[in-house]
């Protein structure tokens, strides 16, 4: 698996990035060599975040995780995504190394399936970025799908946890 550690308003000390390559080698049962995994530590004030972004076969595995100190946040998230890829496994077989997943593993997880409850279906208006997020607001949604009157394309706007603003664009080829 390739590492990618990126600091933000911190430094990394070289222990630690050996720490992480050594967490991470933990998930390289379930990637090829292929994989990428980009970790991102930032400090703000007293708190440590710790985000891990896994990339393998098209498919994006991530956790983020903040404590007061950044090696609890490491373990923690390496945890998460260890805990999400053991939850999923049936569905990720087809997609992780065919020795991923020794015998004992089929025994300790309850397999979820996914239930759609509910399918709603609403006209995608053209509006400004700006436009969609006040809809968003005034209807108290997490997110809100709407056309880019830029570029015509279906995106989709996100409330973050820190309480600024996401957007979702497709990627054109």
């Amino acid at each position: 698996m390739n590492i990618t550690i990126t600091a933000r308003k911190t430094s990394v000390k070289d222990s630690f990035r050996e720490r992480v390559e050594k967490k991470l080698s933990k998930l390289d049962r379930f990637f090829d060599e292929s994989a990428n995994a980009i970790v991102t530590i930032t400090n703000e004030r007293d708190r440590e975040t710790v985000e891990v972004t896994v990339q393998s076969a098209g498919m994006f595995f991530r956790a983020e995780k903040t404590t007061s100190d950044r090696i609890d946040s490491l373990e923690a998230v390496v945890d998460s995504l260890f805990k999400q890829i053991v939850k999923n496994k049936t569905k990720l077989e087809k997609r992780l190394r065919d020795t991923a997943f020794d015998p004992s593993y089929h025994d300790d997880v309850i397999e979820d399936h996914y239930k759609v409850v509910k399918t709603k279906k609403f006209a995608v208006k053209p509006m400004d970025v700006e436009e969609a997020i006040l809809q968003m607001n005034m209807l108290e949604h997490e997110f809100f799908m709407f056309r880019n009157v830029d570029n015509g394309d279906v995106n989709v706007v996100y409330k973050r946890k820190n309480g600024d603003y996401g957007l979702i664009e497709p990627l054109t080829d």
